[in-house]
Formats: structure tokens, C-alpha cells, sequence
């Protein structure tokens, strides 16, 4: 399946997937190792771990890329959702404040690099018009 997606894109892939480990990764993992003197509320615990175990799972990514290609999917959905229904609403109102604007400029990179980065006629091939075919495995 490889010799499906060029060796550039792999690569790329690989860079995405480290940059978004090192991005998400140290900044969750260092906030639950240390998460300050106050208890998190329950919705920000569950938040950080989900991050946590996202960015570990990207790391992943960097030796089996096209294994963990739903991770790239999920990370474009969820960045262009956000940008969608929460960032451009934001926009619109009037100034963003200088976190809400970064998470705005991030989101939106974000989602840029992956629509660029992402194999798409693998995703096709082996999501879109797999779900339409019979006899798939099951395991």
C-alpha cells in the first residue's frame, strides 16, 4: 500500500505527525505530570487526557503513517469545525483576543497543512469507496 503514496507525502506525513506530537504532546503531558496546585475541573482533565493520548498516538504516525492516517482526518475535521462554528462566529463579532486569535491563525494552518499533506486519493481509494464495498474484513 505504500507504493500507493509517494515517498515525499510519507515523509510529509511523518513531519506532521512529529510536529503535532511535539506541538500537543509536551504541553498535555507536562500539564498532567505537573498540573499546578488547584484540581482541574472534570470537562479540563478530560480535555488534557484526550490531548495526552492524541499526541502519543501521533507519534505513532511518524513510523506507521498511512496506519494512523485517521488521526490527520480527525485533525482536519475537528480544526475546521472549530474554525467553522466557533472561530469565524468569533471573528465576525469583532477582535479576537490575542489566545483566540493564535488558536484561530493555529487552527487554521493546521487545517491548510493537512488538506495539503493528506494522501487523498488513498483516502478514496481505501475509506470513501471502501465503505462501499462488500466482503471487507472484519478485523
Amino acid at each position: 500500500m505504500t507504493s500507493e503514496v509517494s515517498t515525499w507525502r510519507l515523509y510529509a506525513m511523518r513531519f506532521l505527525y512529529l510536529l503535532t506530537f511535539i506541538g500537543i504532546g509536551f504541553s498535555s503531558w507536562s500539564a498532567i505530570i505537573s498540573p499546578g496546585p488547584e484540581a482541574w475541573d472534570p470537562l479540563h482533565g478530560v480535555a488534557f487526557s484526550f490531548w495526552a493520548a492524541y499526541a502519543t498516538l501521533m507519534l505513532f504516525g511518524v513510523f506507521i503513517p498511512l496506519r494512523m492516517l485517521p488521526l490527520l482526518l480527525l485533525q482536519l475535521l475537528y480544526k475546521s469545525i472549530w474554525l467553522l462554528g466557533v472561530g469565524l462566529p468569533l471573528y465576525s463579532a469583532g477582535p479576537l483576543d490575542a489566545n483566540t486569535q493564535d488558536l484561530f491563525y493555529a487552527c487554521a494552518i493546521g487545517a491548510t497543512l493537512d488538506l495539503l499533506i493528506i494522501p487523498w486519493p488513498y483516502v478514496y481509494k481505501y475509506y470513501i469507496k471502501g465503505l462501499f464495498q462488500k466482503n471487507q474484513p472484519t478485523h
